[in-house]
């Protein structure tokens, strides 16, 4: 649970150990923490230290990492040395502890100039095992040869018992790589960072570009390494409640005592300037003849050093009065082109590198408009500098910066970790870490340099209209591009068969055999140090409301440590709603926000939400009861936060965009389709997996197919459809299909979430509960859903494989919904991790009981297999039907499940989330009663359940695949459906 701040931190000093000195020590008021700075005597090794109250501790070790190729070096070197160390040396240290920990977070991630290993706990005992295990990893790693190939990339024959068989690549990474390079996002990424930086790191693929990856040696590792593993080039930051002098004396003593100080230090230097402009284009592939607005047209400069705050300050509020929203005058002239569908998703402010870039673009264009579109930002640009922005755009994001600034985080990631990668890349380059943290005086300074009326028009001028280090980028179809890369693969092994003696291919048998043995070993665990069962809380922590008010609108209230920043939801049970009126509710509720209210345009309403509030968005909650998912409840949320000084207007605007939204602009509907079907192309690669579970569950039960028609595959080709539509029927049937749903709506809500703190207390509650004269008022259950047929073997633009096998269970309040929980850690951790990602060379795999829809599923991620992964599956659940005992592994699972279910977020987070699982009938009775049959699971549920529900049944398959791949379906028996 987040802790309440309800009194400010202890500001006095903390003593640190006899290895460090400590260099500073900077409380930040806005944020009630203390940054302390220290640094290891020995090595030079900065410790950074954020003091704060905060229940939960966080922990990142990172070490600069700079690549000169594309290999992919650093990236796979964060996976091979997590594959064993020194102290702990067992085949899988990393997902080992995942099942021996209490954890929040962990993780590891590969950035463009760092390599960082972070972990979150609650749990001081389990906090401090992780430390042990992470600090061994990174500085006393195995490196095995094996690990490489396992985790890296390898060569094998096809077919391991017949010598003559074609050879095929396989390695993690190397197919993470070619479901993250499938994406045409992140090749445009990727292009025009290669040509803005042609002489830097950042040239590079720091991920690894598939082609290139093959050509990395192991000795090429292992040299990476040893220059840039070190504790003078890393970077350790902490963040907690915890005692700094204990931290540093197993830090000292477990690793940084056994090195010296490096001399020289491992920088990025900064990219040699362009006299003039440049013109660069590339292709990506498309498995499609219709080339026909796919093309990305992106301009981007180069700007100043990101560790120059007040720099990157005005940077940032350049770029926000630039593109914050759609009243912001270079968003505007994008959206409003016809040249392309939607501005780029590259739009912005690049500002963790050493030198910051901005871009801006088209995306849905066609090759030949290049210049027009660069001539359309230019323009725009000399408009700014000419004319200047109303003082009101200027002061709105200044606003918008001081909330961002106020916000305590954790929802979605732990709060320490996000205040700790916020200051990363200054450390990273030798910046000032704790200034990025403690914004308070450069905000100062910043918003006295914009009171000048030139203050826009100049940083125009200076930063972009005059800056000479300028690309346009234009990224092109192809549809023969695809075919090319994997006949360049394919005829890549042929040359390397070619060219192997019967020595060779008998060298590759015994490697695949050694691996394969390796892979199979049984490690003994208890090398790694744990937390038990004993170690977890038996009860689960609730949030109680302070206040519940009825009437004719329900009222609940939640008092806690928000820093200034009040919250406010104002919520309908659905009307009744046609099947057609369904499909049209996920984009409702992406527009209803974004379109002209109170009689202002959209234009306008932009702006005064800029100028209010932090955030207005919508959404629409549907799940089935806890009891039968095939009952159906659902509402729609309207959902807002500004700054507690502002909760009049805040919620005059939340109420008057409720009951006035204006769905006549076509011209908006139009940019919003189309920005709306972008997104969701977008992001099909990288929840691939997602997609697939939702079709796989989709059969199961209406709650199951409603969520998979309104989230999945269906609804994004529904949206290229209609998108399709618009250039010949033009945007009326848009206009009218959401009309038609705000009718049902407009009068007003039925129940609002208020969120606060102590001080703006009243004045919230007051200014968000009048003027609700007229609520709509409907059934909890009125949603009427049938069945619908739909495909469950999509083809989409990738590399890669995502499938997804999902079988009928039972729902939260069973008494097998537990052991069914736990089946799934023990599938995964005990079996699937080691066949489908392992050997099977997919980036990831898993199996889950789905308690909201009632199913369990099976799942894999960038998966190169499709048939072994389904026949994967089904021999997980043979080999957990084998074991006689299994109460290692039902402890594991049940660690890595209370560790999610008890991961905190906000206060302001965990009000809401307390709220809205009471509201969908998921109450702290359901919880409590789930955690304590949990805490409970025996293996002979473990055996029960799997041969009750799994065993023998065919469930539902699904697979969102390469195009051309027809065939596989037909051999799995699944629909195809094409995006």
């Amino acid at each position: 649970m987040a802790v309440l701040r309800d009194h400010a931190i202890d500001m006095s000093d903390t003593m640190q150990h006899s290895s460090f000195k400590k260099v500073s020590s900077t409380p930040v008021d806005s944020l009630n923490i203390v940054i302390e700075h220290y640094e290891h005597i020995k090595t030079g090794a900065p410790h950074y230290h954020i003091r704060s109250e905060h229940e939960e501790k966080a922990f990142l070790l990172a070490v600069r990492t700079m690549p000169h190729d594309s290999t992919g070096v650093a990236h796979i070197l964060e996976h091979t040395a997590l594959c064993g160390s020194e102290k702990f040396p067992v085949r899988d240290p990393f997902f080992m502890m995942t099942r021996r920990s209490l954890n929040t977070f962990m993780n590891a991630m590969t950035s463009s100039d760092w390599t960082a290993y972070p972990f979150a706990s609650q749990n001081d005992k389990d906090f401090l095992n992780l430390l042990d295990v992470y600090l061994d990893a990174v500085f006393f790693a195995n490196l095995d040869e094996l690990d490489f190939a396992q985790e890296g990339h390898r060569i094998e024959l096809a077919d391991k018992d017949d010598p003559g068989s074609a050879l095929e690549y396989k390695g993690v990474v190397f197919n993470e790589m070619k479901g993250a390079m499938s994406s045409p996002v992140s090749q445009l990424w990727q292009g025009i960072s290669g040509e803005l930086f042609p002489t830097t790191t950042y040239h590079y693929n720091s991920g690894g570009e598939p082609e290139n990856i093959l050509d990395l040696s192991y000795q090429e590792l292992l040299d990476f390494y040893r220059s840039h593993y070190h504790p003078t080039n890393a970077i350790i930051m902490t963040f907690g409640d915890m005692d700094v002098a204990d931290i540093q004396s197993r830090m000292d003593q477990q690793a940084l005592s056994r090195f010296d100080k490096q001399d020289r230090q491992l920088r990025v230097d900064p990219e040699q300037r362009f006299s003039e402009p440049q013109h660069k284009e590339a292709f990506y592939g498309v498995d499609s003849d219709d080339l026909s607005a796919k093309t990305h047209h992106v301009i981007g400069w180069l700007l100043g050093d990101s560790i120059d705050l007040d720099a990157q300050l005005e940077a940032n509020l350049l770029s926000q009065v630039l593109l914050d929203n759609s009243a912001s005058p270079l968003r505007r002239a994008l959206e409003e082109s016809d040249l392309g569908t939607t501005p780029s998703p590259l739009c912005g402010l690049e500002d963790s590198n050493r030198e910051m870039s901005f871009m801006c673009g088209l995306e849905g264009s066609e090759p030949e408009h290049a210049e027009a579109v660069e001539a359309l930002i230019l323009n725009t640009l000399e408009k700014v500098a000419e004319e200047g922005v109303p003082v009101e755009m200027v002061e709105a994001a200044l606003h918008q910066l001081e909330l961002h600034q106020r916000e305590i985080g954790g929802d979605h990631y732990p709060y320490g970790l996000q205040l700790i990668l916020t200051a990363l890349p200054a450390a990273t380059h030798y910046g000032d870490p704790v200034a990025l943290l403690n914004l308070d005086p450069a905000l100062e300074r910043l918003r006295a340099k914009a009171s000048s009326p030139d203050f826009i028009s100049d940083a125009v001028r200076q930063l972009l209209l005059t800056n000479t280090h300028r690309v346009r980028y234009t990224l092109k179809p192809s549809s023969t591009l695809n075919a090319e890369k994997a006949d360049k693969e394919k005829a890549r092994l042929e040359s390397a068969r070619a060219n192997m003696s019967d020595a060779d291919i008998q060298a590759l048998k015994d490697k695949a055999e050694a691996l394969e043995t390796r892979q199979a070993q049984e490690d003994d665990p208890d090398i790694l140090p744990k937390v038990g069962l004993e170690d977890i809380r038996p009860e689960l922590t609730y949030v109680a409301p302070t206040a519940e008010r009825s009437g004719h609108i329900e009222t609940t209230e939640y008092v806690t440590g928000t820093n200034g920043i009040i919250y406010q939801q104002a919520m309908l049970n659905l009307p009744p709603m046609t099947g057609e009126q369904m499909t049209w509710l996920p984009f409702y509720t992406q527009a209803w926000t974004e379109v002209g209210a109170g009689g202002n345009s959209y234009l306008t309403q932009q702006q005064r939400q800029t100028e209010v509030l932090g955030s207005l968005t919508s959404y629409a909650s549907v799940k089935g009861d806890v009891e039968d998912c095939n009952h159906l409840s659902g509402y729609l949320v309207m959902t807002g936060k500004a700054l507690g000084n502002r909760a009049e207007p805040f919620s005059d605007m939340l109420r008057e965009t409720w009951k006035s939204a204006d769905f006549s602009e076509e011209g908006r509907l139009k940019d919003l389709l189309n920005q709306a079907r972008a997104r969701k192309e977008q992001g099909i690669t990288g929840s691939g997996h997602a997609l697939a579970m939702s079709a796989a569950a989709a059969p199961i039960n209406r709650t199951a197919d409603l969520m998979n028609m309104l989230g999945g595959l269906p609804q994004a080709k529904r949206l290229k459809e209609r998108t399709e539509r618009l250039s010949g029927d033009g945007a009326g049937f848009v206009s009218e299909a959401l009309k038609d749903i705000n009718s049902l709506i407009s009068k007003g809500p039925d129940s609002l979430l208020l969120v606060h703190d102590e001080q703006n207390a009243a004045a919230h509650i007051a200014a968000a509960c009048k003027d609700w004269d007229n609520a709509n008022h409907y059934r909890k259950d009125c949603i009427d859903w049938d069945l619908f047929t739909v495909a469950s073997y999509w083809m989409v633009d990738s590399q890669v494989n995502f499938c997804a096998w999902a079988i009928p269970t039972v729902t939260l309040d069973h008494p097998d919904a537990a052991a069914l929980a736990v089946l799934g850690g023990v599938l995964r951790n005990g079996y699937l991790h080691t066949a489908i990602r392992e050997k099977g060379g997919a980036y990831g795999a898993g199996a889950s009981q789905d308690s909201s829809l009632g199913c369990f599923k099976f799942f894999t991620y960038r998966d190169p297999r499709t048939e072994g992964s389904f026949d994967d599956f089904a021999k997980s659940l043979t080999w957990v039907s084998g074991r006689t005992n299994g109460d290692d592994l039902i402890e594991q699972s049940v660690l890595g499940i209370i560790g999610s279910l008890d991961r905190p977020g906000s206060p302001a987070g965990e009000a809401k989330q307390a709220f809205h699982m009471d509201k969908s009938g998921r109450t702290q009775a359901v919880r409590q009663l789930f955690r304590d049959r949990l805490l409970k699971v025996a293996w002979t549920d473990i055996l029960q359940v799997t041969e009750k529900y799994l065993v023998g049944q065919d469930g539902y398959k699904a697979v969102v695949a390469p195009r051309g791949t027809a065939d596989i379906a037909s051999k799995l028996g699944l629909t195809i459906g094409e995006y």
